[in-house]
């Protein structure tokens, strides 16, 4: 198996990818820690083809992003260009369960309808004040700050609610002047204050008692098997790449716990 040089970003620049900016910057904040790459195996690191009609193909790159440091798991993010068709980072931070920590979760998504937005620190056991209540208190007051500067994302489905926490960011953009403005204005300060936040948690963070820390692989568990089923990038994968791919893709790389 191999992966990705960890703090080299020759690998992951994808020409004319949108999102760019946010993984230059996640890349220098993670770098306080001591990285260690993530193993995945080279048919996922990596991964291209064209989508569209033969007249008007579309070029699709996608590129996997992985390290892993003494507290956290798997720290990875999903880059995917596709022209006028998508544009998306996924990024989530998976901590080792003997540590009392949430998930943190960007999805910034680029449609042809729009932008979408979505940024969250999510909760293993939903209900545990134990696992909450110390980190809402400092993520609520930054998720006001910016939340009401957005529109509204609308609804959710009603069975995603219990992975996501008060601080859910969620807003939809349109594109075009307007909506790069809001991305440059509002969306990279809002995602740094909550990156900077969650890094500053890690450092805090101690190992937990054994028991606590079986209660929290169980709901880390539950978590990646709910994002794993339900993950709304299926679709569009699987147009762009196969069926069998993008199965192998979602549960070995994205959601692998």
């Amino acid at each position: 198996m191999s992966s990705l040089r960890v703090n080299s970003l020759d690998s992951v620049n994808i020409p004319f990818w949108r999102w760019q900016p946010f993984l230059d910057y996640t890349t220098q904040a993670l770098s306080i820690f001591s990285l260690a790459p993530y193993p995945i195996k080279e048919e996922f690191l990596k991964k291209e083809g064209t989508f569209g009609p033969k007249s008007d193909p579309v070029n699709v790159i996608t590129r996997t992003w992985a390290c892993e440091t003494s507290k956290l798991r798997q720290v990875r993010a999903a880059c995917v260009e596709a022209g006028k068709f998508a544009s998306v980072f996924n990024f989530v931070v998976n901590p080792f369960h003997t540590f009392e920590l949430p998930f943190f979760g960007a999805d910034f998504v680029t449609l042809s309808s729009g932008h979408l937005i979505a940024l969250d620190f999510q909760p293993a056991l939903k209900n545990d004040k134990l696992h909450t209540e110390k980190v809402w208190e400092h993520l609520l007051p930054i998720h006001k700050r910016w939340q009401d500067s957005l529109p509204d994302g609308g609804s959710i489905p009603e069975e995603a609610k219990t992975y996501f926490s008060p601080g859910f960011l969620w807003t939809r953009l349109p594109l075009g002047e307007e909506g790069d403005e809001i991305i440059d204005d509002i969306i990279k300060p809002a995602y740094k204050d909550y990156l900077e936040l969650y890094l500053e948690l890690v450092k805090e963070a101690e190992v937990i008692p054994d028991e606590r820390a079986s209660l929290l692989l169980e709901g880390q568990k539950n978590y990646m098997r709910y994002r794993s089923d339900k993950d709304p990038a299926r679709g569009m994968l699987t147009r762009f790449y196969g069926k069998v791919w993008t199965e192998a893709y979602i549960r070995q790389v994205l959601f692998d716990l």
